[in-house]
């Protein structure tokens, strides 16, 4: 079974970086398309980025767009997420799911519809504050 664990997250100032990895363990991760969410309690969980399967395409949020970078790391069974130039807007708990969808694309599984995730993380809390 496909467990997944985050990692990166902490306390960091406005305009600093930090880098999320979402790591499996007991499977591969390539066959899996990836997403990482963040959630801030009372609002709704907010899809931040998904790459697919073996082609690696991606999607990233508006929110987020220029700032932040997904990528896959087979070597390490990891799926990074590079988050630069931090704002107070992006302080939540960032969680990454994975599903075995080979169908549908990276943009349409970041979506609040899209519910056929098999495997969620603990999730990594990231704090911006000055």
């Amino acid at each position: 079974q496909l467990q997944l664990v985050e990692s990166g997250g902490g306390l960091v100032q406005p305009g600093g970086s930090l880098r999320l990895s979402c790591t499996g363990s007991g499977r591969p991760l390539d066959p899996y398309a990836i997403g990482w969410f963040r959630q801030v309690p009372g609002k709704e969980r907010e899809a931040v980025s998904c790459v697919e399967t073996s082609n690696s395409r991606f999607y990233i949020a508006d929110s987020v767009k220029g700032r932040f970078t997904i990528s896959r790391d087979n070597f390490k069974n990891t799926v990074n997420l590079q988050m630069n130039n931090l704002k107070p807007e992006d302080t939540a708990v960032y969680y990454c799911a994975a599903n075995s969808d080979r169908i549908v694309s990276a943009q349409a599984m970041c979506t609040p519809t899209y519910l056929q995730w098999d495997a969620w993380g603990q999730g990594t809390q990231v704090t911006v504050s000055s």
